[in-house]
């Protein structure tokens, strides 16, 4: 068995154009229904905003992988010096179940969350003129926040207005490549942020809904924490996107709020496969708010460990284990 490190998946690199189309191949698998996917239990104890969660899934296609992410996250750690999450995904042969890889990083599990966004993001540029150019806002700069300013620089390019980066700690710019440097401003408060950003994205550990304002027409509301915007908000969003309705209408998410208090239900809502496979995204107005919320589908762990194990055994990257 393969066994991989934060410092392994950290020399096999991150290439966003090969992620998101590896997001974009597992999305079209659950399409077909060529995939496995139990609800995730969340296991609590003590503190309730502490959980572990299994994540076990089989994806399909030309690379077809079972396996199970087993995540942790305690959002106190960031006030330890340790990391909020830490994860262990296994991969398994998907016809004989013989385990394969351990990869032992949170890492990976970043990753997988920003080249999901990453995807959206390519299909909501799809919908605008090729010379229009964004303000991005991120708020949290945690490992998550920087993941995802490593994604979105690299899709968007020199599309980039602005960058605004908040986080209630004081923002680390050692985190920002130098080529983006003259492009970010740490701003005093989300609101700073908010209401100029045609790309806002919610990397926060926040406990209780704060977004509360009108968004920026024709906006992207990239909801990646799950906990940021008020009921209410529903009435701003023109188009929202989930990866799983069954996964994200629970454990308290906006999702959650907006159908117990604002009647938001399934049926109004475009999933993952939709915008991917249907592109259902192009059928919105361009003055059209749009707002993605993502759970997290263990296919996609799956599906980008499956990638990084690929790639460590071509590259002879790793550490074989004895059985």
């Amino acid at each position: 068995m393969l066994y991989l490190n934060a410092t392994n998946i950290n020399e096999l690199g991150v290439n966003w154009s090969k992620l998101t189309s590896i997001i974009r191949s597992a999305t079209e698998a659950l399409h077909r229904n060529d995939y496995s996917q139990p609800i995730k239990p969340y296991l609590r104890y003590g503190d309730p905003k502490n959980r572990i969660i299994a994540m076990p899934a089989y994806v399909g296609g030309d690379v077809p992988l079972a396996g199970i992410k087993w995540i942790a996250s305690f959002p106190d750690n960031i006030y330890h010096n340790k990391l909020r999450a830490h994860s262990v995904t296994i991969l398994n042969e998907h016809d004989s179940g013989v385990p394969l890889c351990m990869i032992n990083t949170a890492a990976v599990s970043a990753i997988r969350t920003a080249a999901v966004s990453g995807v959206v993001v390519e299909e909501y540029l799809e919908s605008k003129t090729p010379d229009q150019r964004f303000t991005v806002a991120i708020m949290g700069f945690g490992p998550i926040g920087r993941t995802h300013l490593k994604m979105v620089t690299a899709i968007l390019g020199d599309r980039i207005n602005r960058i605004f980066l908040y986080d209630i700690n004081p923002v680390d710019l050692s985190h920002v490549e130098d080529a983006w440097k003259d492009k970010v401003e740490v701003v005093t408060s989300w609101q700073d942020a908010y209401t100029t950003a045609d790309i806002f994205i919610t990397c926060t550990v926040s406990a209780s809904p704060y977004v509360d304002l009108p968004p920026v027409k024709g906006s992207l509301q990239l909801n990646v924490s799950l906990r940021d915007y008020k009921a209410e908000m529903r009435s701003y969003m023109d188009v929202i996107i989930v990866d799983d309705w069954e996964e994200v209408c629970r454990q308290n998410t906006d999702i959650e709020n907006m159908h117990k208090t604002a009647g938001l239900e399934k049926k109004d809502t475009l999933s993952i496969a939709d915008i991917v496979c249907n592109r259902s995204l192009q059928q919105a107005p361009a003055d059209a708010v749009i707002m993605f919320n993502p759970m997290g589908m263990a296919i996609f762990d799956i599906a980008v460990g499956g990638y990084y194990y690929n790639e460590a055994t071509s590259r002879k990257v790793g550490a074989v284990m004895p059985d």
